[in-house]
């Protein structure tokens, strides 16, 4: 006599699809980002930088996806091939460094970088190789 086991297997992959699925079906269009309101750098800090309004390096949504990717090249174009100058997507070029270009007009690590990773859930490893500027410190 022989024995199949077909609707037990076709029955078992059934209860643990629905088990493996449950959590992402329970939260199915519940979770959603909310895209945290950062301060944007003082009229103070602008002037500072020697600019009449606010530019940063490039435009917002850039930085907003990009700008780890941004530092990263940087890293390697300042430390790796000597280059200390960006051009940026508007020909502009830019002195590249953390702390003399983005910390100049970003003061506030609290208020901006702090919010958007914590929010993320990451931790930039910038500052294991720079020093935190003074009047930035958390």
């Amino acid at each position: 006599m022989k024995i199949h086991y077909g609707a037990k297997i076709f029955a078992g992959l059934i209860v643990f699809l629905l088990l493996f699925a449950t959590p992402f079906l329970m939260n199915m269009g519940k979770a959603e980002y909310k895209q945290p309101e950062l301060k944007l750098p003082t009229k103070e800090a602008v002037a500072a930088f020697g600019m009449d309004k606010y530019e940063c390096i490039e435009s917002t949504e850039f930085m907003r996806e990009n700008h780890m990717q941004l530092l990263d090249h940087w890293r390697d174009a300042a430390l790796r091939d000597g280059k200390r100058i960006y051009v940026n997507s508007e020909g502009k070029q830019i002195r590249i460094s953390l702390q003399n270009t983005c910390m100049k007009c970003h003061t506030n690590m609290e208020d901006f970088c702090g919010k958007c990773h914590d929010n993320a859930g990451v931790s930039p490893y910038c500052w294991d190789c720079h020093t935190v500027p003074e009047g930035l410190k958390k």
